[in-house]
């Protein structure tokens, strides 16, 4: 008996007509209402607490339901109060790199780097309820005066929002998942992502602390290369992070991740890129690692890399070159008077390899290029390193 209801719930598709997707969306709200009910009175709610309710719930309701409805029933009780309901499947699911919300009707992942929409609809309600939801732990704000946010969520997804006016009629929301494991330039190169020439390239550049800017489009793989070539770190290093919302990862002891903070209510509390990148310094660092550099705080990584520390960094760029003249342009953002005959010296000093990523229509990611950056003599050069 037990084998065929478990194949029937493997067969079958549960709750798809009007009428059972109402009496679920019924069951859902009394199961809401009674787990409620138990906090107020034992000022905690559990998965043992939620299988209680469920069970009074499936016997007064269900009576002659099959074992895949009762699955089917605790998962999205469980997706609905300790998970983040209809995304949770697709946050569980790790071959899903990225989720991003259109419109209630438009919702899109991305799987091996190509975008695919799915047939999966929510309401504006729900989505903002969701958000709320992935918000609440965060301490960060989403409103009017405050219409983005950046957050991570629990598993390390970083959550990106925006919200109407701003958007033209719906809330926008990005999440972007991250690899549960962190990958080594080993596994890059078992990957076909590096060669094995690169690989043993920037393994020795590391651990000779040059200073590295990996550059590249978006989802390019930037990050995945930054904690990789940290991979290559000595455990007796002690790395201070500095980044928007934590993405970064490392398998390090002696390792101290921060990021920023938005204004309060009041618009007080702000903790900036360039503040953090101060900070660090005043934390010994071995090595100093900055997310992502793009406006001002490309200065104040300049400084600190002019002072003798090593460190590394990404850049959103098109190539090689364009990270490097991106990087000559942003300090001039600081508001200081900051000319470019200092600016571009100070990189040529300062940047001893700028590593290239790129995403090719087939949603394959590899490093395409690694240029050597060359003493300054007027202008900004670079060459390829052969490899």
């Amino acid at each position: 008996m037990w084998i065929n209801r478990a194949t029937k719930f493997l067969k079958l598709e549960h709750f798809q007509t009007k009428k059972e997707r109402s009496k679920m969306s019924e069951t859902l709200s009394n199961i809401g209402i009674a787990l409620r009910n138990r906090a107020i009175l034992n000022n905690r709610v559990d998965s043992t607490t939620l299988n209680d309710v469920i069970d009074a719930e499936f016997e007064s309701r269900f009576e002659g339901a099959d074992l895949g409805e009762e699955l089917e029933l605790r998962r999205l009780a469980e997706n609905e109060f300790f998970g983040f309901g209809k995304l949770q499947p697709l946050l569980d699911d790790p071959s899903i790199e990225e989720i991003w919300i259109n419109a209630p009707t438009q919702i899109f992942v991305a799987r091996s780097g190509l975008s695919i929409q799915l047939d999966l609809k929510m309401s504006s309600s729900e989505i903002a309820g969701l958000v709320e939801r992935m918000l609440r732990l965060t301490g960060r704000r989403l409103d009017r005066s405050s219409p983005f946010v950046d957050a991570s969520l629990p598993d390390g997804s970083r959550l990106h929002v925006v919200i109407p006016d701003i958007t033209r009629n719906h809330w926008s929301l990005n999440i972007r998942k991250f690899p549960r494991k962190t990958y080594t330039l080993e596994d890059l190169v078992s990957f076909g992502s590096a060669t094995r020439e690169q690989g043993e390239f920037l393994t020795k550049a590391v651990r000779d602390k040059a200073n590295i800017l990996v550059s590249g489009a978006t989802q390019a793989g930037k990050t995945t290369v930054l904690s990789a070539l940290l991979g290559v770190l000595d455990s007796s290093e002690r790395l201070i992070s500095v980044e928007e919302t934590f993405e970064i990862r490392a398998n390090l002891k002696d390792w101290v991740a921060l990021q920023t903070r938005q204004p309060n209510l009041e618009g007080i509390g702000e903790v900036s890129l360039r503040r953090l990148i101060k900070e660090a310094l005043r934390m010994r660092p071995s090595r100093l690692v900055v997310g992502e550099v793009r406006e001002a705080e490309a200065l104040d990584l300049l400084i600190a890399l002019n002072s003798g520390l090593p460190g590394l960094c990404t850049i959103h760029a098109n190539s090689a070159a364009d990270a490097m003249l991106k990087l000559s342009t942003l300090p001039l953002l600081s508001g200081q008077n900051i000319p470019s005959e200092f600016v571009q010296p100070t990189i040529a000093a300062c940047i001893d390899y700028v590593v290239h990523c790129e995403l090719d229509k087939e949603g394959h990611r590899s490093i395409s290029e690694i240029q050597a950056v060359l003493p300054f003599d007027g202008q900004l050069k670079t060459r390829a390193v052969q490899c």
